[in-house]
């Protein structure tokens, strides 16, 4: 059965994406910036609902009321990354338009790729290092002036249920520099959507979002180990099973009396 419904799921974003993404296309030529991302941040929420569906899936969302409030208060949200789940998830539920930074290849991908590619958001070329950072910052402060929120994974690729990631500064090194807050927020989409798995399985997933942290004064690498041992502790909360072998190594590692 959960086969039969990843099968049904895949089937209905292709299908839909299609239609949709020439629709934004086309669109992005009349409208502005702000009405193409709620033309997007519908269809995925419409990929959302139809993994509830389809596929089981659904969110529960702790922490909304820890978001900046106002039009343009701005902050950078880190989040954990374990699929593709959240990265549907996040416009369809965050109240203020978001701006992915991406790697520029993402924008060959057909149809997807190409309504992104006509959309306000952050794609770099990560073979240019230090230029690349610089455009994330540029476009950040042009972004984050409008009240768009940046959202960020820190590290960098999906993470396996249970593991940890290294956690990168870019995103506490953009909040310093703008001088706006950085969010952390959990997400355990990995135990209905695995990382690179086909089939999905019923089940909730948890997203808890932390209270903001300042960046004034701070140093990137100081701001981001705050970051990480938030996100991490909350994933070992919503998620006890997943991590449940650590107890047991570190058990095993005691010294014997």
């Amino acid at each position: 059965m959960a086969l039969i419904r990843s099968v049904l799921h895949m089937l209905w974003l292709i299908l839909t994406v299609i239609p949709w993404a020439l629709f934004v296309v086309v669109a992005s030529f009349f409208v502005s910036s702000n009405t193409m991302y709620w033309m997007c941040a519908r269809w995925l929420k419409l990929a959302v609902d139809s993994g509830r569906v389809i596929l089981g899936i659904t969110n529960r969302v702790t922490g909304m009321e820890n978001l900046p409030t106002g039009q343009t208060s701005a902050a950078v949200l880190l989040v954990k990354h374990q699929s593709t789940w959240e990265t549907l998830t996040m416009p369809a539920i965050m109240p203020h338009p978001l701006a992915y930074v991406f790697k520029k290849e993402l924008l060959q991908v057909p149809f997807f790729g190409w309504a992104m590619a006509r959309m306000d958001m952050i794609h770099i070329d990560r073979s240019q290092g230090s230029r690349a950072f610089s455009k994330v910052v540029e476009e950040g402060k042009r972004l984050m002036a409008q009240g768009t929120w940046v959202i960020m994974f820190p590290e960098g690729t999906r993470i396996p249920r249970g593991q940890k990631g290294v956690y990168k500064s870019g995103g506490t090194r953009l909040a310093i520099r703008v001088g706006v807050p950085v969010i952390p927020i959990a997400v355990t989409s990995a135990k209905c959507w695995p990382r690179k798995a086909f089939i999905k399985t019923p089940g909730v997933v948890d997203i808890s979002i932390g209270k903001p942290i300042s960046s004034d004064g701070r140093r990137p690498d100081e701001l981001m180990a705050e970051v990480e041992a938030w996100i991490e502790a909350e994933m070992r909360r919503l998620d006890p099973e997943a991590y449940a072998g650590e107890a047991a190594d570190s058990a095993a590692a005691r010294p014997k009396m």
